[in-house]
């Protein structure tokens, strides 16, 4: 049996540390590997070599001669304006290494060569100062790397002014060859240390719904059958299940089995055990063991917020970004201050934050008893869910980005990243960008959807939102091209598009939800699907699937809607079928940036095909997708920064590296089978798709956070909140026929059973059946006495019974009959 202590405590020391965190483990002696650097003579090109350029520094890089090349055209103003670098250079502690190479310059000038911190305060491990010729030299020494183990450390060369020496130098280029560096002595290396834990049994870190599907992951089985479940208190074991579903699990490069502990709902703490296995982490059954993620997931936008002082005890500030910005091309000064931080850096852009909204009023629509007054932010105590109040204080920025012709500016940020600061430093000037339609179609929805949120709590706010879209409709009217511009010479958030017809396409449909008018559906043709911030069609499919007060009677309407309706069971389909393949259960294949972003609206989309069939398999597989957030995956760890055991640390966001921790409740980014930063391709470069994650706060192609990932996890959590996985239903159809029947008694207001009618709006359609297999699905929601707005009540019961022995599944299938014009039953 493996040893549970050393175990316990790497577990510990990866969720503390960035080594112990994600450091990959190479069984033999670098010294095997030989020289560490693999373009080292560049007969190739110039592979694995950069350059890096600030501060007036240019520069360009080739080969000549078959030398390394670096053309420096101005040395700009720092020392290190100018670079020229190989990344990921692993630096073993007490490792003694042998660095060589040779190096010359077409002027006489000094640089610095060194192998630095690739991030951080980039501390320098070896550093030399060369005094560089026309005649080549070659550099050759020894050092020990007495810091901490660093396997993405980078060999630089700092090729900007030096004032101290020379100051400015005319157009030159400096050559460098024959590079090599080798661990020549590994013997006091503890290569052990950096070996990261694996739990054997993964589970979800935060817990289990009581009534809700529950399922653990095993892998390293070797003989074992059976598992254990145990009470935490009092060690126990309340459940023995079965080693299930064998699956050869390759884009985890293992061999996993699931465990059903189902039928386990009393309220408690528990661990799974399994012989010769490390026991899984604790976790928690009960009915509200999401809550305060839940409220988490949302207060995490509230320290995200700029232009405003935030009172918090670790992430607390004063007013930032308050200056006014400059409109790109031009002189103008607009005030663009409020909104949130986009995510680990300071930039606000109108395209992710329209999903963000987007997402939380629907989170709140899909429950809104979930959704308190008193989550800790300023407006907490208002009359006004904090949800809502988050969302406007977007909202409310997003405003100020709004033209006089009702175009949207794309983003306002400065025009580079900043450092690793809390955002009061950072204090260059802010640009704003030009319009977009993207920008300005997203704009046009969000306001729209807000109008119809905030009539009951502000209805000024209310009108204000509506007109603000009505003036962006009529800016898309006029500009019907696709329209983005993203200046060169500004490096933050692109946030691009090639087109822009899915978000015309949210907009039209929300601005017909809000209005009624069909003049906004003329030119909807099809559904477009996405909820990404890049493709976000399935925002209109949402805003016509739960419309409220929809005629029924428009053709318009119907089609529009039968489309919506199609267009989301197609991909649940494909979702669950995913799903269902995986032994984690996420409905993705391909692990690409943003991945958990992807698997939560996976979820989402999972979740609404449930309650628009009242298939238990599509709620199974929307719960599957929290699950895997929570820590049901290959890399065994929740997600949600601050939850579970072992959880984000170190992510790539600035106010969490310059307090040091991890602020609470953010959704990390994810596995990013793609390698797209120095960290992730320095520790993932040997690990299997699904594996690609690293808890280092240079990751950002795996780890940084976002409002616009956070927020689907919000919604998730609304869809699957009452929702029963354990029971057993069967499926339905989406509504698409209609019949009406009204008698003389309805006419004088009499109550009359009409057969089949279980909604009760006087008519017998598709949407009748739904009803019957929601509330057999989801009894607290859709049942008697549900939180649903659209619930059972007891006429719409009897109605549905449609053989007088009790609602059940069969009556469903009855009324499918009767609108095919099977079945002869009267009223």
């Amino acid at each position: 049996m493996k040893n549970l202590t050393i175990k316990r405590c790497a577990a510990v020391l990866a969720a503390c540390t960035v080594v112990a965190a994600a450091m990959p483990y190479n069984g033999t002696s670098v010294i095997a590997a030989g020289n560490i650097i693999s373009n080292s003579t560049f007969e190739n090109g110039t592979s694995g070599w950069g350059t890096y350029k600030e501060s007036g520094g240019k520069c360009s890089l080739g080969t000549e001669d078959g030398q390394l090349a670096l053309t420096v055209s101005s040395v700009g103003k720092l020392n290190y304006a100018v670079q020229v670098f190989y990344d990921i250079v692993p630096l073993y502690q007490n490792g003694v290494y042998r660095i060589k190479y040779d190096i010359s310059s077409s002027v006489d000038r000094f640089i610095e060569g060194m192998i630095q911190q690739n991030g951080g305060t980039y501390q320098a491990y070896t550093w030399k100062g060369l005094q560089l010729t026309t005649e080549p030299q070659t550099v050759d020494y020894e050092f020990t790397m007495e810091a901490e183990t660093d396997i993405m450390a980078k060999l630089v060369f700092n090729c900007g002014i030096q004032e101290k020496y020379e100051g400015e130098l005319p157009e030159h280029t400096i050559f460098i060859d024959n590079v090599s560096l080798e661990l020549v002595d590994d013997s006091n290396v503890d290569y052990a240390s950096s070996r990261p834990y694996a739990p054997s049994i993964n589970v979800d870190q935060v817990g289990y719904r009581t009534n809700g599907k529950k399922i653990a992951v095993f892998r390293d089985v070797t003989e074992q059958t059976e598992f254990n479940v145990v009470n935490a208190d009092t060690k126990k074991a309340v459940f023995t299940g079965k080693l299930e579903n064998k699956t050869d699990n390759k884009s985890a490069n293992e061999t996993n089995w699931t465990g059903d502990f189902s039928s386990v709902k009393d309220a408690g703490k528990y661990y799974i055990s399994c012989e010769g296995l490390d026991d899984s982490y604790t976790f928690e059954i009960g009915d509200k063991v999401y809550s305060n993620l839940l409220d988490d997931s949302v207060r995490m936008l509230y320290l995200q917020r700029c232009g405003v002082k935030i009172e918090d005890k670790d992430f607390g500030h004063e007013s930032c970004h308050t200056e006014m910005a400059t409109v790109y091309g031009t002189n103008d000064k607009v005030d663009v201050s409020g909104g949130w931080h986009d995510a680990g850096d300071y930039g606000r852009y109108v395209v992710p934050a329209a999903k963000a909204v987007a997402d939380l009023l629907y989170a709140y629509e899909a429950d809104p008893e979930l959704y308190s007054d008193d989550i800790g932010i300023p407006e907490s105590g208002n009359g006004t869910p904090d949800i809502l109040d988050e969302a406007r204080f977007e909202l409310e920025w997003m405003m100020k980005m709004q033209t006089a012709d009702g175009g949207v500016y794309h983003k306002v940020s400065c025009a580079n990243f900043p450092a690793y600061v809390m955002p009061t430093e950072e204090t260059a000037e802010l640009i704003v960008t030009p319009v977009s339609s993207t920008a300005t179609a997203d704009f046009c929805a969000s306001m729209a959807l807000a109008a119809e949120f905030y009539e009951k709590y502000d209805k000024d706010f209310a009108r204000k939102c509506m007109d603000a879209a009505d003036k962006s409709w009529a800016w898309l009217e006029t500009n019907p091209n696709f329209v983005f511009d993203n200046p060169a010479d500004i490096v933050t958030g692109e946030y691009g598009d090639k087109t822009d017809n899915d978000e015309r396409y949210w907009a039209a449909v929300q601005m017909y939800r809000a209005t009624g008018d069909e003049k906004y559906l003329s030119s909807v043709s099809r559904a477009v699907t996405g909820l990404d911030w890049s493709t976000v069609g399935d925002y209109g499919n949402i805003a016509l699937i739960t419309m409220k007060n929809a005629d029924n009677s428009s053709e318009v309407y119907k089609t529009a809607y039968d489309n919506a309706v199609s267009a989301v069971l197609k991909q649940a389909k494909s979702l669950l079928s995913t799903s269902e393949a995986s032994p984690y259960g996420q409905a993705i294949s391909m692990f690409n940036w943003g991945s958990n972003m992807t698997i939560a609206n996976g979820g989402i989309i999972l979740a609404i095909a449930g309650e628009l069939t009242g298939e238990l398999s599509y709620y199974v597989a929307a719960q599957a997708q929290l699950d895997y957030l929570l820590g049901v995956n290959p890399v065994g760890t929740c997600f949600v920064s601050g939850y579970g055991t072992v959880s984000p640390e170190n992510p790539h966001h600035r106010p969490s590296m310059a307090v040091g921790h991890a602020m609470k409740g953010m959704l990390a980014g994810g596995v990013n089978q793609n390698l797209e930063d120095s960290a992730a391709k320095a520790y993932c470069q040997d690990q299997p798709a699904a594996k690609c994650y690293v808890d280092n706060s240079e990751s950002y192609s795996t780890n940084e956070i976002t409002i616009y990932w956070n927020s689907p996890l919000t919604y998730l959590l609304s869809l699957t909140e009452n929702t029963d996985t354990n029971e057993q239903q069967s499926t339905t159809t989406s509504p698409t026929t209609t019949i009406t029947s009204v008698t003389e008694n309805e006419k004088t207001g009499e109550d009359v059973r009409l057969y089949g009618d279980t909604n009760c709006d006087g008519s017998v359609d598709m949407g009748d059946a739904v009803l019957i297999m929601q509330s057999l699905a989801n009894p607290n929601k859709y049942g008697l006495d549900g939180t649903a707005e659209h619930h059972l009540t007891e006429q719409g019961k009897l109605n549905g019974d449609m053989d007088d022995n009790g609602l059940t599944v069969g009556d469903a299938e009855a009324i499918q009959w009767k609108l095919l014009g099977l079945d002869d039953k009267t009223d």
